[in-house]
């Protein structure tokens, strides 16, 4: 556990009380804070009372008392609309905080402590890939024999890592939600992997979308940046970093351009990944054998993860070798089987149509099972991909939507997870990719696209008779 400092013999509420706000409270508690925690859940807050919490009714306490509001990510605090308790909070004054925020300000203490080599922190952010390249970063750290903890969006809550080591390097996945509140963003690198719409609404549009993510950079000053340029957003992002053409502190990384010029950059094309310093290549690894890592935006993600790596002394070699054995993560371009010539791909992060997209562009002969609840303009957007898709297989509430903007492309109404395996799987023939990539939400038939995804591995490995 990370100890906040700063806070001794303070009141400081909590609002939310799931995993981050759990963990919360207990590091507030041992950094000598004395928590009021509140979640407006009644399920929550029972759980919380089991686990042998007090309760506080933050809607009726007396904020003149109290010196910070530390609120879980997923409660909005400015767009749509601010929950009524941060409102009340902002109204008297009260510095509204998150987890990250004392993260950044309680380890950066702990991290000045007397160490040969001090502890860093390298922080991933961006709309698609953060996930795939936070779990990246640490199996090549891993694998190097760097001592290395995972946490924030993915592994542990960010206050719930072990206190750090010599030399250890802490990676964490951050969520726009987590950068656009938090009051102390320092980390040692950053990393911008690309940007999509997503949360709009929690960000009153793109602008405020993007501001959110650009706080990791703006306000912590890392001492290297890692810019994904294919958007206009890293590209304006890496331009305002950059002190000079030749200034290595960002590193701009691409899939599917080569990337010239003085400074210190990583790209990907047809299957390899470069590095070039200077206007000299330094280093070349070939990508496309890698099945933990398929597809474009994967090897977006490998350039992410090496440059995190060279920028911590890693050689290239070494890097090679520990992308070579990462099998990647659950629901995201995971291999579940290959049998018969067929592989069967689990994609159900693929929540959203520019995500959907990359997997689409990933392989080249698919039946596709897509659907679920759709989101604003469904599937309209991947046109320009469905060349690759050999047939769908709709399922869930969008299922007849997704169908009227398929145009010539083949499919079928499955409506469930078991018929759209089962039909696939029956017509599928060597060389194909049976793909689970929704382009949409899981809520109409699963509570989370974790439990979609084990619907889809637990439905080919009972077609096969694995199960």
């Amino acid at each position: 556990m990370i100890a906040v400092q700063g806070h001794e013999g303070q009141r400081v509420a909590v609002l939310g009380l799931g995993r981050s706000g759990l963990a919360t409270c207990a590091a507030l508690t041992a950094g000598g804070a004395t928590p009021l925690a509140w979640d407006e859940s009644p399920e929550a807050r029972a759980k919380a009372e089991a686990a042998g919490l007090e309760l506080t009714d933050l809607a009726r306490i007396d904020w003149s008392g109290v010196a910070a509001l530390i609120t879980s990510p997923g409660i909005p605090h400015l767009y749509p609309a601010p929950n009524r308790i941060i409102a009340a909070a902002l109204l008297a004054g009260v510095p509204v905080d998150n987890d990250i925020g004392l993260f950044f300000r309680s380890f950066s203490t702990v991290a000045t402590m007397e160490f040969d080599q001090p502890p860093k922190v390298v922080a991933v952010t961006g709309s698609n890939g953060k996930s795939t390249t936070t779990a990246l970063i640490h199996h090549i750290l891993q694998e190097a024999g760097r001592p290395a903890q995972m946490a924030g969006n993915i592994g542990k809550g960010v206050l719930s890592i072990d206190p750090p080591q010599d030399g250890e390097v802490v990676v964490l996945e951050l969520s726009s939600y987590q950068t656009d509140l938090a009051r102390a963003l320092t980390p040692d690198i950053a990393v911008f992997t690309n940007l999509s719409p997503d949360h709009l609404d929690r960000h009153g549009g793109m602008g405020g979308y993007f501001a959110a993510k650009r706080r990791l950079f703006a306000e912590g000053g890392p001492d290297r940046a890692v810019i994904g340029v294919d958007e206009i957003e890293g590209q304006y992002l890496a331009g305002q970093l950059s002190q000079a053409l030749e200034d290595t502190r960002v590193i701009r990384i691409s899939s599917g351009q080569k990337l010239t010029g003085p400074g210190w950059n990583v790209f990907a094309r047809k299957g390899f990944l470069a590095e070039y310093r200077r206007g000299k290549q330094v280093a070349s690894i070939d990508l496309r054998a890698l099945k933990g890592l398929p597809g474009a935006h994967n090897h977006q993600n490998a350039c992410a993860a090496y440059a995190v790596a060279r920028s911590l002394g890693l050689a290239p070699r070494l890097i090679e070798d520990a992308l070579a054995s990462f099998t990647g993560l659950p629901h995201r371009s995971q291999l579940v089987e290959e049998v018969g010539g067929v592989r069967y791909v689990n994609d159900s992060k693929a929540t959203n149509a520019e995500s959907a997209a990359q997997a689409l562009q990933a392989f080249e002969r698919i039946r596709w099972i897509a659907g679920g609840l759709g989101k604003e303009g469904g599937i309209a957007a991947l046109a320009p991909h469905l060349g690759h898709v050999t047939k769908a297989y709709l399922i869930g509430h969008s299922a007849r939507d997704f169908a009227l903007q398929l145009g010539e492309t083949p499919h079928e109404l499955c409506e469930t997870m078991e018929r759209a395996v089962h039909a696939a799987m029956t017509e599928a023939e060597p060389g194909d990719v049976v793909l689970l990539a929704p382009a949409a939400a899981s809520f109409d038939q699963y509570p989370d696209f974790e439990k979609r995804g084990e619907a889809f591995m637990a439905a080919v490995r009972a077609g096969l008779g694995h199960e």
